[in-house]
């Protein structure tokens, strides 16, 4: 039986269905996975330090989340093409002694706006969060042919040069910089900041500002229904949660770790039952 050695590198990430949702995956292919947490916070170790220990430990390839999508560049001894056209890396895997970044967010969101919201508008949407979410989010965005994206995130500086980079690759006029007041002309708006999650309560957008003929979109998963999606729900909004992101991302980096084709149908069923025992847990 072959067996996989995978971690998970990120801040707070202790509710993470990861582990369990590439586990029972792994357990429905006859391969024996083990999942771990690699907790900044608990570590408090910098995210260079982690890569490195888990190389000498022996893990086949880490998942790596939020705030470490970025900061982890410089640890790696190669980038995919579409790790280095984000900027940003989700997936390492570890491959004779080389660690290799990969990105497996695009796709993963496209995927699920695709399944979940197959027939709205795109052609204006409003992004917030420019980090490395943020980037798989706007790639896949334009990818999926919205015509015109605004990004603003709390670091203008991020926002500028996320942009800038969106302009080189799709074309100048179709990434701009900007604020909430976007909104008033938007068919959807997509969060890809960590406001929502669990240990980052709250919404990033004023409940007054959601209109009933916008769609709204959140990658936050735990919980599944965050309080940006409660206030657009109430307001007449079409909303995705962030469940199928977290999943279709997941099935891909278990193709990278293991060369093995996973189901992403039951993956998903899997992220269900995941949910449901949960709910049932709090």
């Amino acid at each position: 039986m072959s067996s996989y050695l995978i971690g998970l590198v990120g801040s707070g990430i202790g509710p993470s269905a990861s582990p369990a949702l590439h586990e029972r995956e792994a357990d429905e292919l006859g391969l024996r996975y083990l999942y771990r947490l690699l907790d900044l916070d608990v570590l408090r170790r910098p995210v260079g330090d982690v890569v490195a220990a888990a190389k000498l430990a022996g893990f086949d390839g880490l998942n790596v989340t939020h705030p470490a999508k970025q900061a982890v560049l410089d640890h790696l001894d190669e980038l995919s093409p579409e790790a280095a056209a984000l900027g940003a890396v989700n997936t390492v895997v570890f491959d004779d002694g080389r660690a290799i970044g990969h990105n497996t967010d695009a796709t993963g969101f496209a995927r699920s706006l695709t399944r979940g919201l197959p027939d709205v508008r795109r052609d204006e949407v409003v992004l917030l969060g420019a980090g490395g979410a943020g980037a798989a989010v706007a790639h896949a965005l334009l990818s999926l042919g919205t015509g015109r994206l605004t990004v603003h995130d709390v670091d203008a500086h991020r926002s500028e040069h996320l942009v800038a980079a969106l302009r080189k690759k799709f074309g100048a006029g179709r990434a701009r910089t900007g604020d909430l007041t976007a909104l008033d002309h938007a068919d959807g708006l997509v969060n890809a900041t960590p406001t929502g999650m669990a240990a980052h309560p709250g919404s990033p957008v004023p409940a007054g500002l959601l209109r009933p003929r916008l769609w709204v979109a959140d990658i936050v998963y735990r919980p599944l229904e965050t309080r940006l999606l409660a206030d657009a729900r109430a307001r007449g909004c079409r909303v995705l949660h962030g469940g199928g992101m977290v999943v279709l991302q997941a099935a891909e980096s278990f193709r990278l770790f293991t060369g093995v084709e996973p189901d992403p149908a039951r993956m998903l069923r899997h992220f269900d039952v995941l949910e449901g025992e949960a709910a049932r847990a709090a």
